[in-house]
């Protein structure tokens, strides 16, 4: 989730942000802090000289002494003294409100804090951008050799120190790793100093970054610092399906997000009762399926019946206090409604009964069997006498009186929605050529 200003580009540069709007691989919201005390004026003599510093594109940050002699603000890039030279890092907040983040963070005000050496400089800014880039062949060497050694590890990210003379290896395992041999080999290829940390699969998520189902970064890389216990209870309290493709992130793990929530749905689920699974009434008893917790309301279904009666909380602890004194009411719902016969449900919705619909299916059979009769060679099958010998055709009647159709062109019209009777003249008896 990037800045505002990453809307405006310059040249194909979005402007405003010194990432270049790539926030999703660890841009300007990454475990950042918003500086609220910034334009507030600080009435003390004394200014709070611990700042905070972000290492490997906010992955890292630690806080560090500032010198006296140096002169640098937050979004300074400075050079951090380290156990085996200097490493390379942004200044993104000073001031009064780090003395909260350390508060908050545990961490004391003593000796153990590094010091920041020096402003960093062109030189030791053009060193860290090339040993930055050589981070991503270090990971895919490193995963090689730990396949080559058939260790159950996972190499998850490569941070090199920002003068190139550490490297840091981030690793998950669900077992003890015997380093001896890795770390030769490793100290071979590299040529630096090498360190090994464990990390847990959330850690790594936070580290690579990414998206997460709702659009937006992952919490674990942009501001969760602690990560609690997250387990299945809070999806059934949330009344969720245990769905773990659903329930899962990018981590593996269940998703840190279910316990956001989780303290309002256990204040809402105090007003329902706990023993309320079955209830019972004159038609049978009634199994619960399913709790709206916010709409109060509790689904209900008798077995065998695809019907499902959606009760007020109320209803439910009304029907439970008659259940406790052996009490059972005629049926859940507080009003039985009137059920309508069959009979007058279709002669008032005008429905077609199943016999009707049967007797439409054998005409239509019938019209399609005489229709394949005269079709063929196109001619009528020949009359047959009583002895098989052939008869000759019976003679056409004359017109009736009163009809000015023709034979053909009333044999066309039988049959058309009528039963056994032929067609009968228009009304009036009129005839139409006259």
């Amino acid at each position: 989730m990037g800045c505002g200003s990453c809307g405006s580009s310059v040249n194909g540069i979005p402007a405003g942000c010194k990432s270049n709007g790539h926030c999703v691989s660890g841009g300007c919201n990454k475990m950042n802090t918003f500086d609220w005390l910034a334009d507030l004026p600080v009435f003390s003599d004394q200014v709070f000289d611990v700042v905070e510093v972000s290492f490997n594109k906010g992955a890292r940050k630690e806080f560090c002494r500032k010198r006296k002699q140096v002169s640098a603000d937050t979004g300074d890039w400075v050079a951090v003294e380290a156990k085996f030279g200097y490493d390379i890092g942004r200044i993104t907040l000073s001031g009064e409100l780090v003395k909260l983040q350390m508060r908050k963070k545990g961490v004391k005000d003593d000796e153990r804090i590094p010091a920041i050496v020096r402003k960093a400089g062109d030189r030791d800014l053009e060193r860290y951008d090339e040993v930055k880039a050589r981070e991503q062949d270090f990971m895919v060497q490193s995963r090689a050799i730990v396949r080559s050694l058939n260790l159950a590890m996972k190499v998850g990210m490569v941070e090199i120190q920002g003068d190139g003379k550490k490297t840091t290896f981030y690793y998950t395992a669900d077992s003890r790793i015997d380093f001896r041999e890795l770390i030769k080999e490793y100290a071979r290829v590299f040529k630096t100093k090498i360190e090994m940390r464990q990390i847990g699969a959330r850690q790594e998520a936070g580290k690579i970054g990414g998206l997460g189902s709702c659009g937006r970064e992952l919490c674990c890389s942009t501001w969760l610092t602690e990560f609690k216990t997250v387990t299945t209870a809070a999806a059934r309290y949330q009344q969720l399906s245990i769905n773990q493709g659903k329930l899962s992130g990018q981590c593996g793990r269940l998703k840190c997000c279910l316990n956001y929530e989780l303290d309002t749905y256990l204040d809402a689920l105090q007003e329902f009762p706990k023993k309320a699974d079955v209830l019972k009434t004159k038609q049978g008893d009634a199994y619960l399926q399913k709790t709206d917790i916010f709409r109060r309301e509790m689904c209900y279904a008798y077995p065998g019946q695809m019907r499902y009666y959606k009760l007020d909380l109320d209803r439910v602890k009304e029907i439970l206090t008659l259940n406790a004194n052996k009490e059972y009411p005629e049926t859940l719902e507080l009003e039985v409604e009137e059920e309508i016969p069959i009979e007058k449900y279709e002669d008032t919705h005008n429905v077609i009964s199943l016999e009707a619909l049967e007797r439409a299916d054998k005409r239509r059979k019938r019209k399609g069997k005489k229709r394949n009769q005269k079709g063929g060679d196109g001619q009528r099958p020949q009359q047959t006498g009583p002895q098989g010998q052939p008869g000759t055709k019976p003679q056409d009647k004359g017109p009736k009186q009163g009809d000015g159709r023709s034979p053909s062109n009333r044999n066309r019209g039988r049959g058309r929605g009528r039963g056994k009777g032929g067609d009968s003249p228009k009304p009036g008896g009129e005839n139409p050529a006259s």
